[in-house]
């Protein structure tokens, strides 16, 4: 829907580099012990909607992370929850740099528009216009209706944000 040249967020190249999950999925059982889906949902809070792990990455990064025994789960209400150990603590704390550029880049991704309920509330609009594939199988003629709502809207975003940067 967007084009390259106007996503806000464009001087970005990856969300994460290689391997940064693991730091970020045990920096958040070490404030809150958590299962798997309070992960995604949290990261997708902080980043408004922008990102979201998959369970594909999320699930075998807290396997990964049990198997090395830097988090421990326990079975709750049919959910695992983790909690970091100490051993994973050590693993935080010797990293620390690591940590702190991965925080910093989570910053630079999600803090431009953290205060403006605007902006967010634009996200979950579009976060919810694409869940709706999900729900609905539109005919031909929708498809084609839907289609160009979107585009006209893209080209009228296009102009908005081409007025500001000018």
């Amino acid at each position: 829907m967007f084009q390259r040249p106007y996503f806000p967020f464009r001087h970005h190249h990856r969300m994460f580099e290689k391997g940064a999950l693991k730091y970020i999925i045990l920096n958040l059982v070490k404030d809150k012990p958590s299962h798997g889906y309070e992960i995604m949902r949290a990261l997708e809070e902080k980043f408004q909607g922008f990102y979201t792990p998959s369970a594909g990455s999320v699930y075998p990064t807290l396997q990964m992370l049990e198997d090395l025994d830097y988090v421990t789960s326990i079975e709750s209400d049919g959910k695992k929850v983790f909690t970091i150990t100490e051993a994973g603590k050590k693993f935080l704390y010797e990293r620390q740099e690591q940590v702190d550029k991965i925080k910093e880049n989570m910053k630079a991704w999600a803090g431009p528009h953290e205060h403006h309920q605007d902006f967010r509330d634009s996200i979950r609009d579009l976060r919810d216009l694409w869940h709706l594939h999900r729900v609905v199988t539109p005919d031909t003629e929708k498809l084609k209706r839907i289609k160009e709502v979107i585009s006209k809207a893209n080209k009228e975003i296009e102009e908005i944000i081409g007025k500001d940067t000018d």
